[in-house]
């Protein structure tokens, strides 16, 4: 399973060899589970802390990022060497929170249908 897990993962990576500043990947729900999965992928909720409250994907840290000091509590957080696995309710605020984040440097997967897509998935 690990083996499989690793190869996926490494799989996924190999999408962002050629990766510039700014771009990230957009991901279905069964892809950001299968990437959460490893225990490197920083998990990030960019919703409110109300929003974070009521439901989460487990593990996962909380920065809003229409906050205004988003890029600072990131970089103060988050860790440049490891990917982030991003998501907000729909996955309008997580494209902006991957954007920012690809910007600085950092490998992003974005989960494109959002916490309600994984919520609707099952999980």
């Amino acid at each position: 399973m690990k083996i499989l897990i690793a190869s996926i993962y490494l799989s996924l990576g190999s999408l962002f060899s050629c990766q510039q500043k700014g771009e990230f990947k957009s991901v279905s729900v069964e892809e950001f589970s299968t990437i959460i999965i490893d225990p490197d992928v920083q998990r990030l909720d960019v919703r409110t802390v109300a929003e974070y409250s009521e439901a989460h994907i487990p593990g996962s840290i909380n920065i809003n990022v229409l906050g205004k000091e988003f890029p600072a509590i990131a970089d103060s957080l988050l860790q440049k060497e490891k990917p982030v696995a991003v998501y907000c309710r729909s996955g309008k605020r997580s494209k902006k929170a991957a954007a920012l984040l690809s910007q600085k440097g950092y490998l992003v997967y974005e989960l494109n249908e959002g916490f309600e897509g994984w919520k609707k998935a099952g999980h």
